[in-house]
């Protein structure tokens, strides 16, 4: 049903509710024509564990996403970034890389990436894969001869081998601490031990060995050529390290009075000769493939990597950091828009991923909650909103949505999936709940496999049980039951992006500072205003037509938590 207000009516739904499968479409969407495509591109993350499982082993696959392409195409992305699907052991949801240049056999085969990447671009979608440059696993052909041969070898020289402290060097070289916790080196015998950032099934590349950074040149290339456009980067900040004796102690690593750009391990300056040769192995193809980065440093550190001699693009996860603040959104965007103009790219949006609770759940709690112990309460303190949680999280995706810049999804949100607070800790996956010693659920709960259909074994995600063990709730969200209805968060997602793509313009916006603090409003190019209302009072719509709202809109008024997208006529 057309929902109407005084503004004339929304446009409805792009989607015909009498078909309750994966949709397709008779025509695929335009692909952007030319090398900037990336830069307000809609990228929708899969985390291909999880998406769709062709053959029943519970486990998702290549051709899981193959078949799906038409909800894909049906939502109106222009992109997909794929986490990992290498060979791996999964010590890490398969951020522990076996070999870079291969398909996990659980996952797929060569010919059935090319298979997904031909049917993908047929829907006019862009492919971007993950690499993961830190660390290897240890099940790497190279750490494997590593770790049989002699120290200061050049199979050792590959990796972060030291040899520790104390006479038979029975201490580590440091007391690190691992980023999932406990010390961040393991003893091989000897009295050597190697570093790992992560897990001890992670071991760290030394990115000062040729050899290492030839090889990486190698896989950006393999990928390439056979047809991925684009490649976002793992821990992009962590490569290049000191390792200099005397190491010095985590409290040293911590206190923050090292030199900018000269921490031992982040965000070293030397990182970007890495990424300068990678950018000459981009532009060698037309069009240049593309990347983003993953780099947790502070924002004027970020253009480094986002640079047109660098990366090209890196992530800002400011506003999914930042709570339900109108006035720090607004700072924050200006901010980022300022940044990128800086370094002549485009900024980057996301508040969802693999790594963080859905934003439809951190919505749905009181501000300043510690996301950590709610979920060890198995998200019963505090008691979430959820009503409230939704319709926060699609405000802020409207409002996301409206801005210049690269959009990312991570798969699920489309459909409203709040995070799964409760898994019984027998089924926990991420290291992150051992090496924490208990004391941190970890990331599995924004990793429960899709619910494509309201019935099945597995809601429809393949034939049988599911990796990771799905509520009965999710019933209610299932992609079937959302395609039947109008006014579905489904629904709400395929217009949004098809008035995005129907509106953009140039990256630039003009701020409306006339109205309250907890009220965010601009103007893009070609007359139509995006305001979203933080507060909870209604506040009114500027004048024209409304396009869309994340919320229904009633006469004049935009209510409390809610998005809209209004298009002035000539002349107003």
């Amino acid at each position: 049903m057309t929902q109407l207000s005084d503004h004339g009516p929304i446009d409805p739904p792009l989607l015909d509710p009498e078909r309750t499968g994966p949709q397709q479409v008779d025509e695929a969407p335009a692909a952007h024509p030319d090398a900037s495509w990336w830069r307000q591109a809609v990228v929708y993350q899969i985390y291909p564990r999880s998406f769709a499982d062709s053959n029943g082993d519970g486990i998702g696959d290549l051709p899981g996403i193959t078949s799906r392409v038409g909800h894909l195409r049906d939502l109106g992305v222009d992109a997909v970034w794929l986490s990992p699907f290498y060979p791996s052991a999964l010590a890490d949801g398969g951020y522990d890389v076996d070999d870079y240049r291969d398909v996990d056999p659980k996952i797929g085969t060569l010919e059935q990436f090319d298979e997904m990447v031909a049917t993908l671009h047929a829907a006019g979608i862009r492919v971007v894969v993950d690499i993961v440059p830190n660390h290897t696993s240890n099940r790497h052909a190279w750490f494997t001869e590593a770790l049989t041969a002699a120290p200061g070898s050049p199979a050792r020289d590959r990796y972060v081998f030291m040899r520790g402290e104390g006479p038979d060097g029975e201490r580590p070289p440091s007391d690190w601490t691992a980023i999932f916790g406990g010390s961040a080196w393991e003893p091989v015998g000897g009295g050597e031990w190697y570093l790992h950032l992560f897990t001890p099934e992670q071991p760290d590349l030394n990115w000062a060995n040729e050899e290492v950074r030839a090889d990486f040149r190698r896989t950006l290339r393999f990928w390439s050529d056979r047809g991925v456009d684009g490649f976002r980067i793992d821990v992009a900040h962590a490569l290049t390290k000191d390792m200099s004796h005397p190491l010095p102690t985590q409290a040293e690593l911590e206190s923050g009075t090292h030199a900018e750009g000269q921490h031992r391990w982040e965000d070293r300056d030397e990182v970007h000769d890495v990424y300068r040769e990678w950018r000459e192995v981009f532009d060698s193809y037309d069009p240049p493939r593309t990347a983003v980065a993953e780099a947790w440093v502070p924002a004027h550190r970020r253009a480094r990597y986002a640079s047109p001699e660098g990366l090209g693009q890196a992530f800002n996860f400011d506003l999914l950091e930042a709570g339900w603040d109108g006035a720090r959104f607004r700072t924050l965007i200006q901010a980022n828009l300022d940044l990128a103009g800086e370094s002549g790219t485009s900024s980057t949006w996301v508040f969802s991923n693999h790594d963080v609770v859905r934003h439809a759940s951190r919505y749905a709690l009181p501000t300043g909650t510690d996301l950590k112990a709610w979920l060890l309460s198995d998200g019963r303190e505090p008691a979430a909103d959820a009503e409230r949680g939704l319709r926060r999280a699609r405000a802020v995706t409207l409002l996301a949505l409206a801005l210049p810049g690269s959009m990312y999804l991570y798969q699920g949100e489309e459909l409203g999936l709040p995070e799964v607070a409760d898994l019984p800790v027998d089924a926990l996956q991420d290291p992150v709940w051992a090496r924490s010693q208990h004391t941190e659920k970890g990331r599995d709960g924004c990793r429960v496999p899709l619910p494509w259909t309201s019935t099945g074994p597995s809601f429809g995600f393949g034939s049988a049980g599911a990796h990771l063990p799905q509520p009965a709730w999710f019933a209610e969200f299932a992609t079937d039951v959302q395609a039947a209805r109008d006014d579905s968060t489904l629904a709400f997602y395929r217009q949004a992006l098809a008035q995005r793509r129907r509106l953009q313009g140039t990256e630039t916006l003009t701020w409306d500072d006339d109205g309250p603090a907890d009220v965010v409003r601009f103007t893009r190019p070609g007359g139509w205003t995006s305001v979203t209302n933080f507060g909870d009072t209604p506040v009114p719509l500027p004048p024209g037509r409304l396009v869309i709202a994340s919320s229904p809109v009633e006469g004049d008024l935009l209510p409390g938590e809610t998005t809209a997208w209004v298009q002035q006529a000539p002349g107003d």
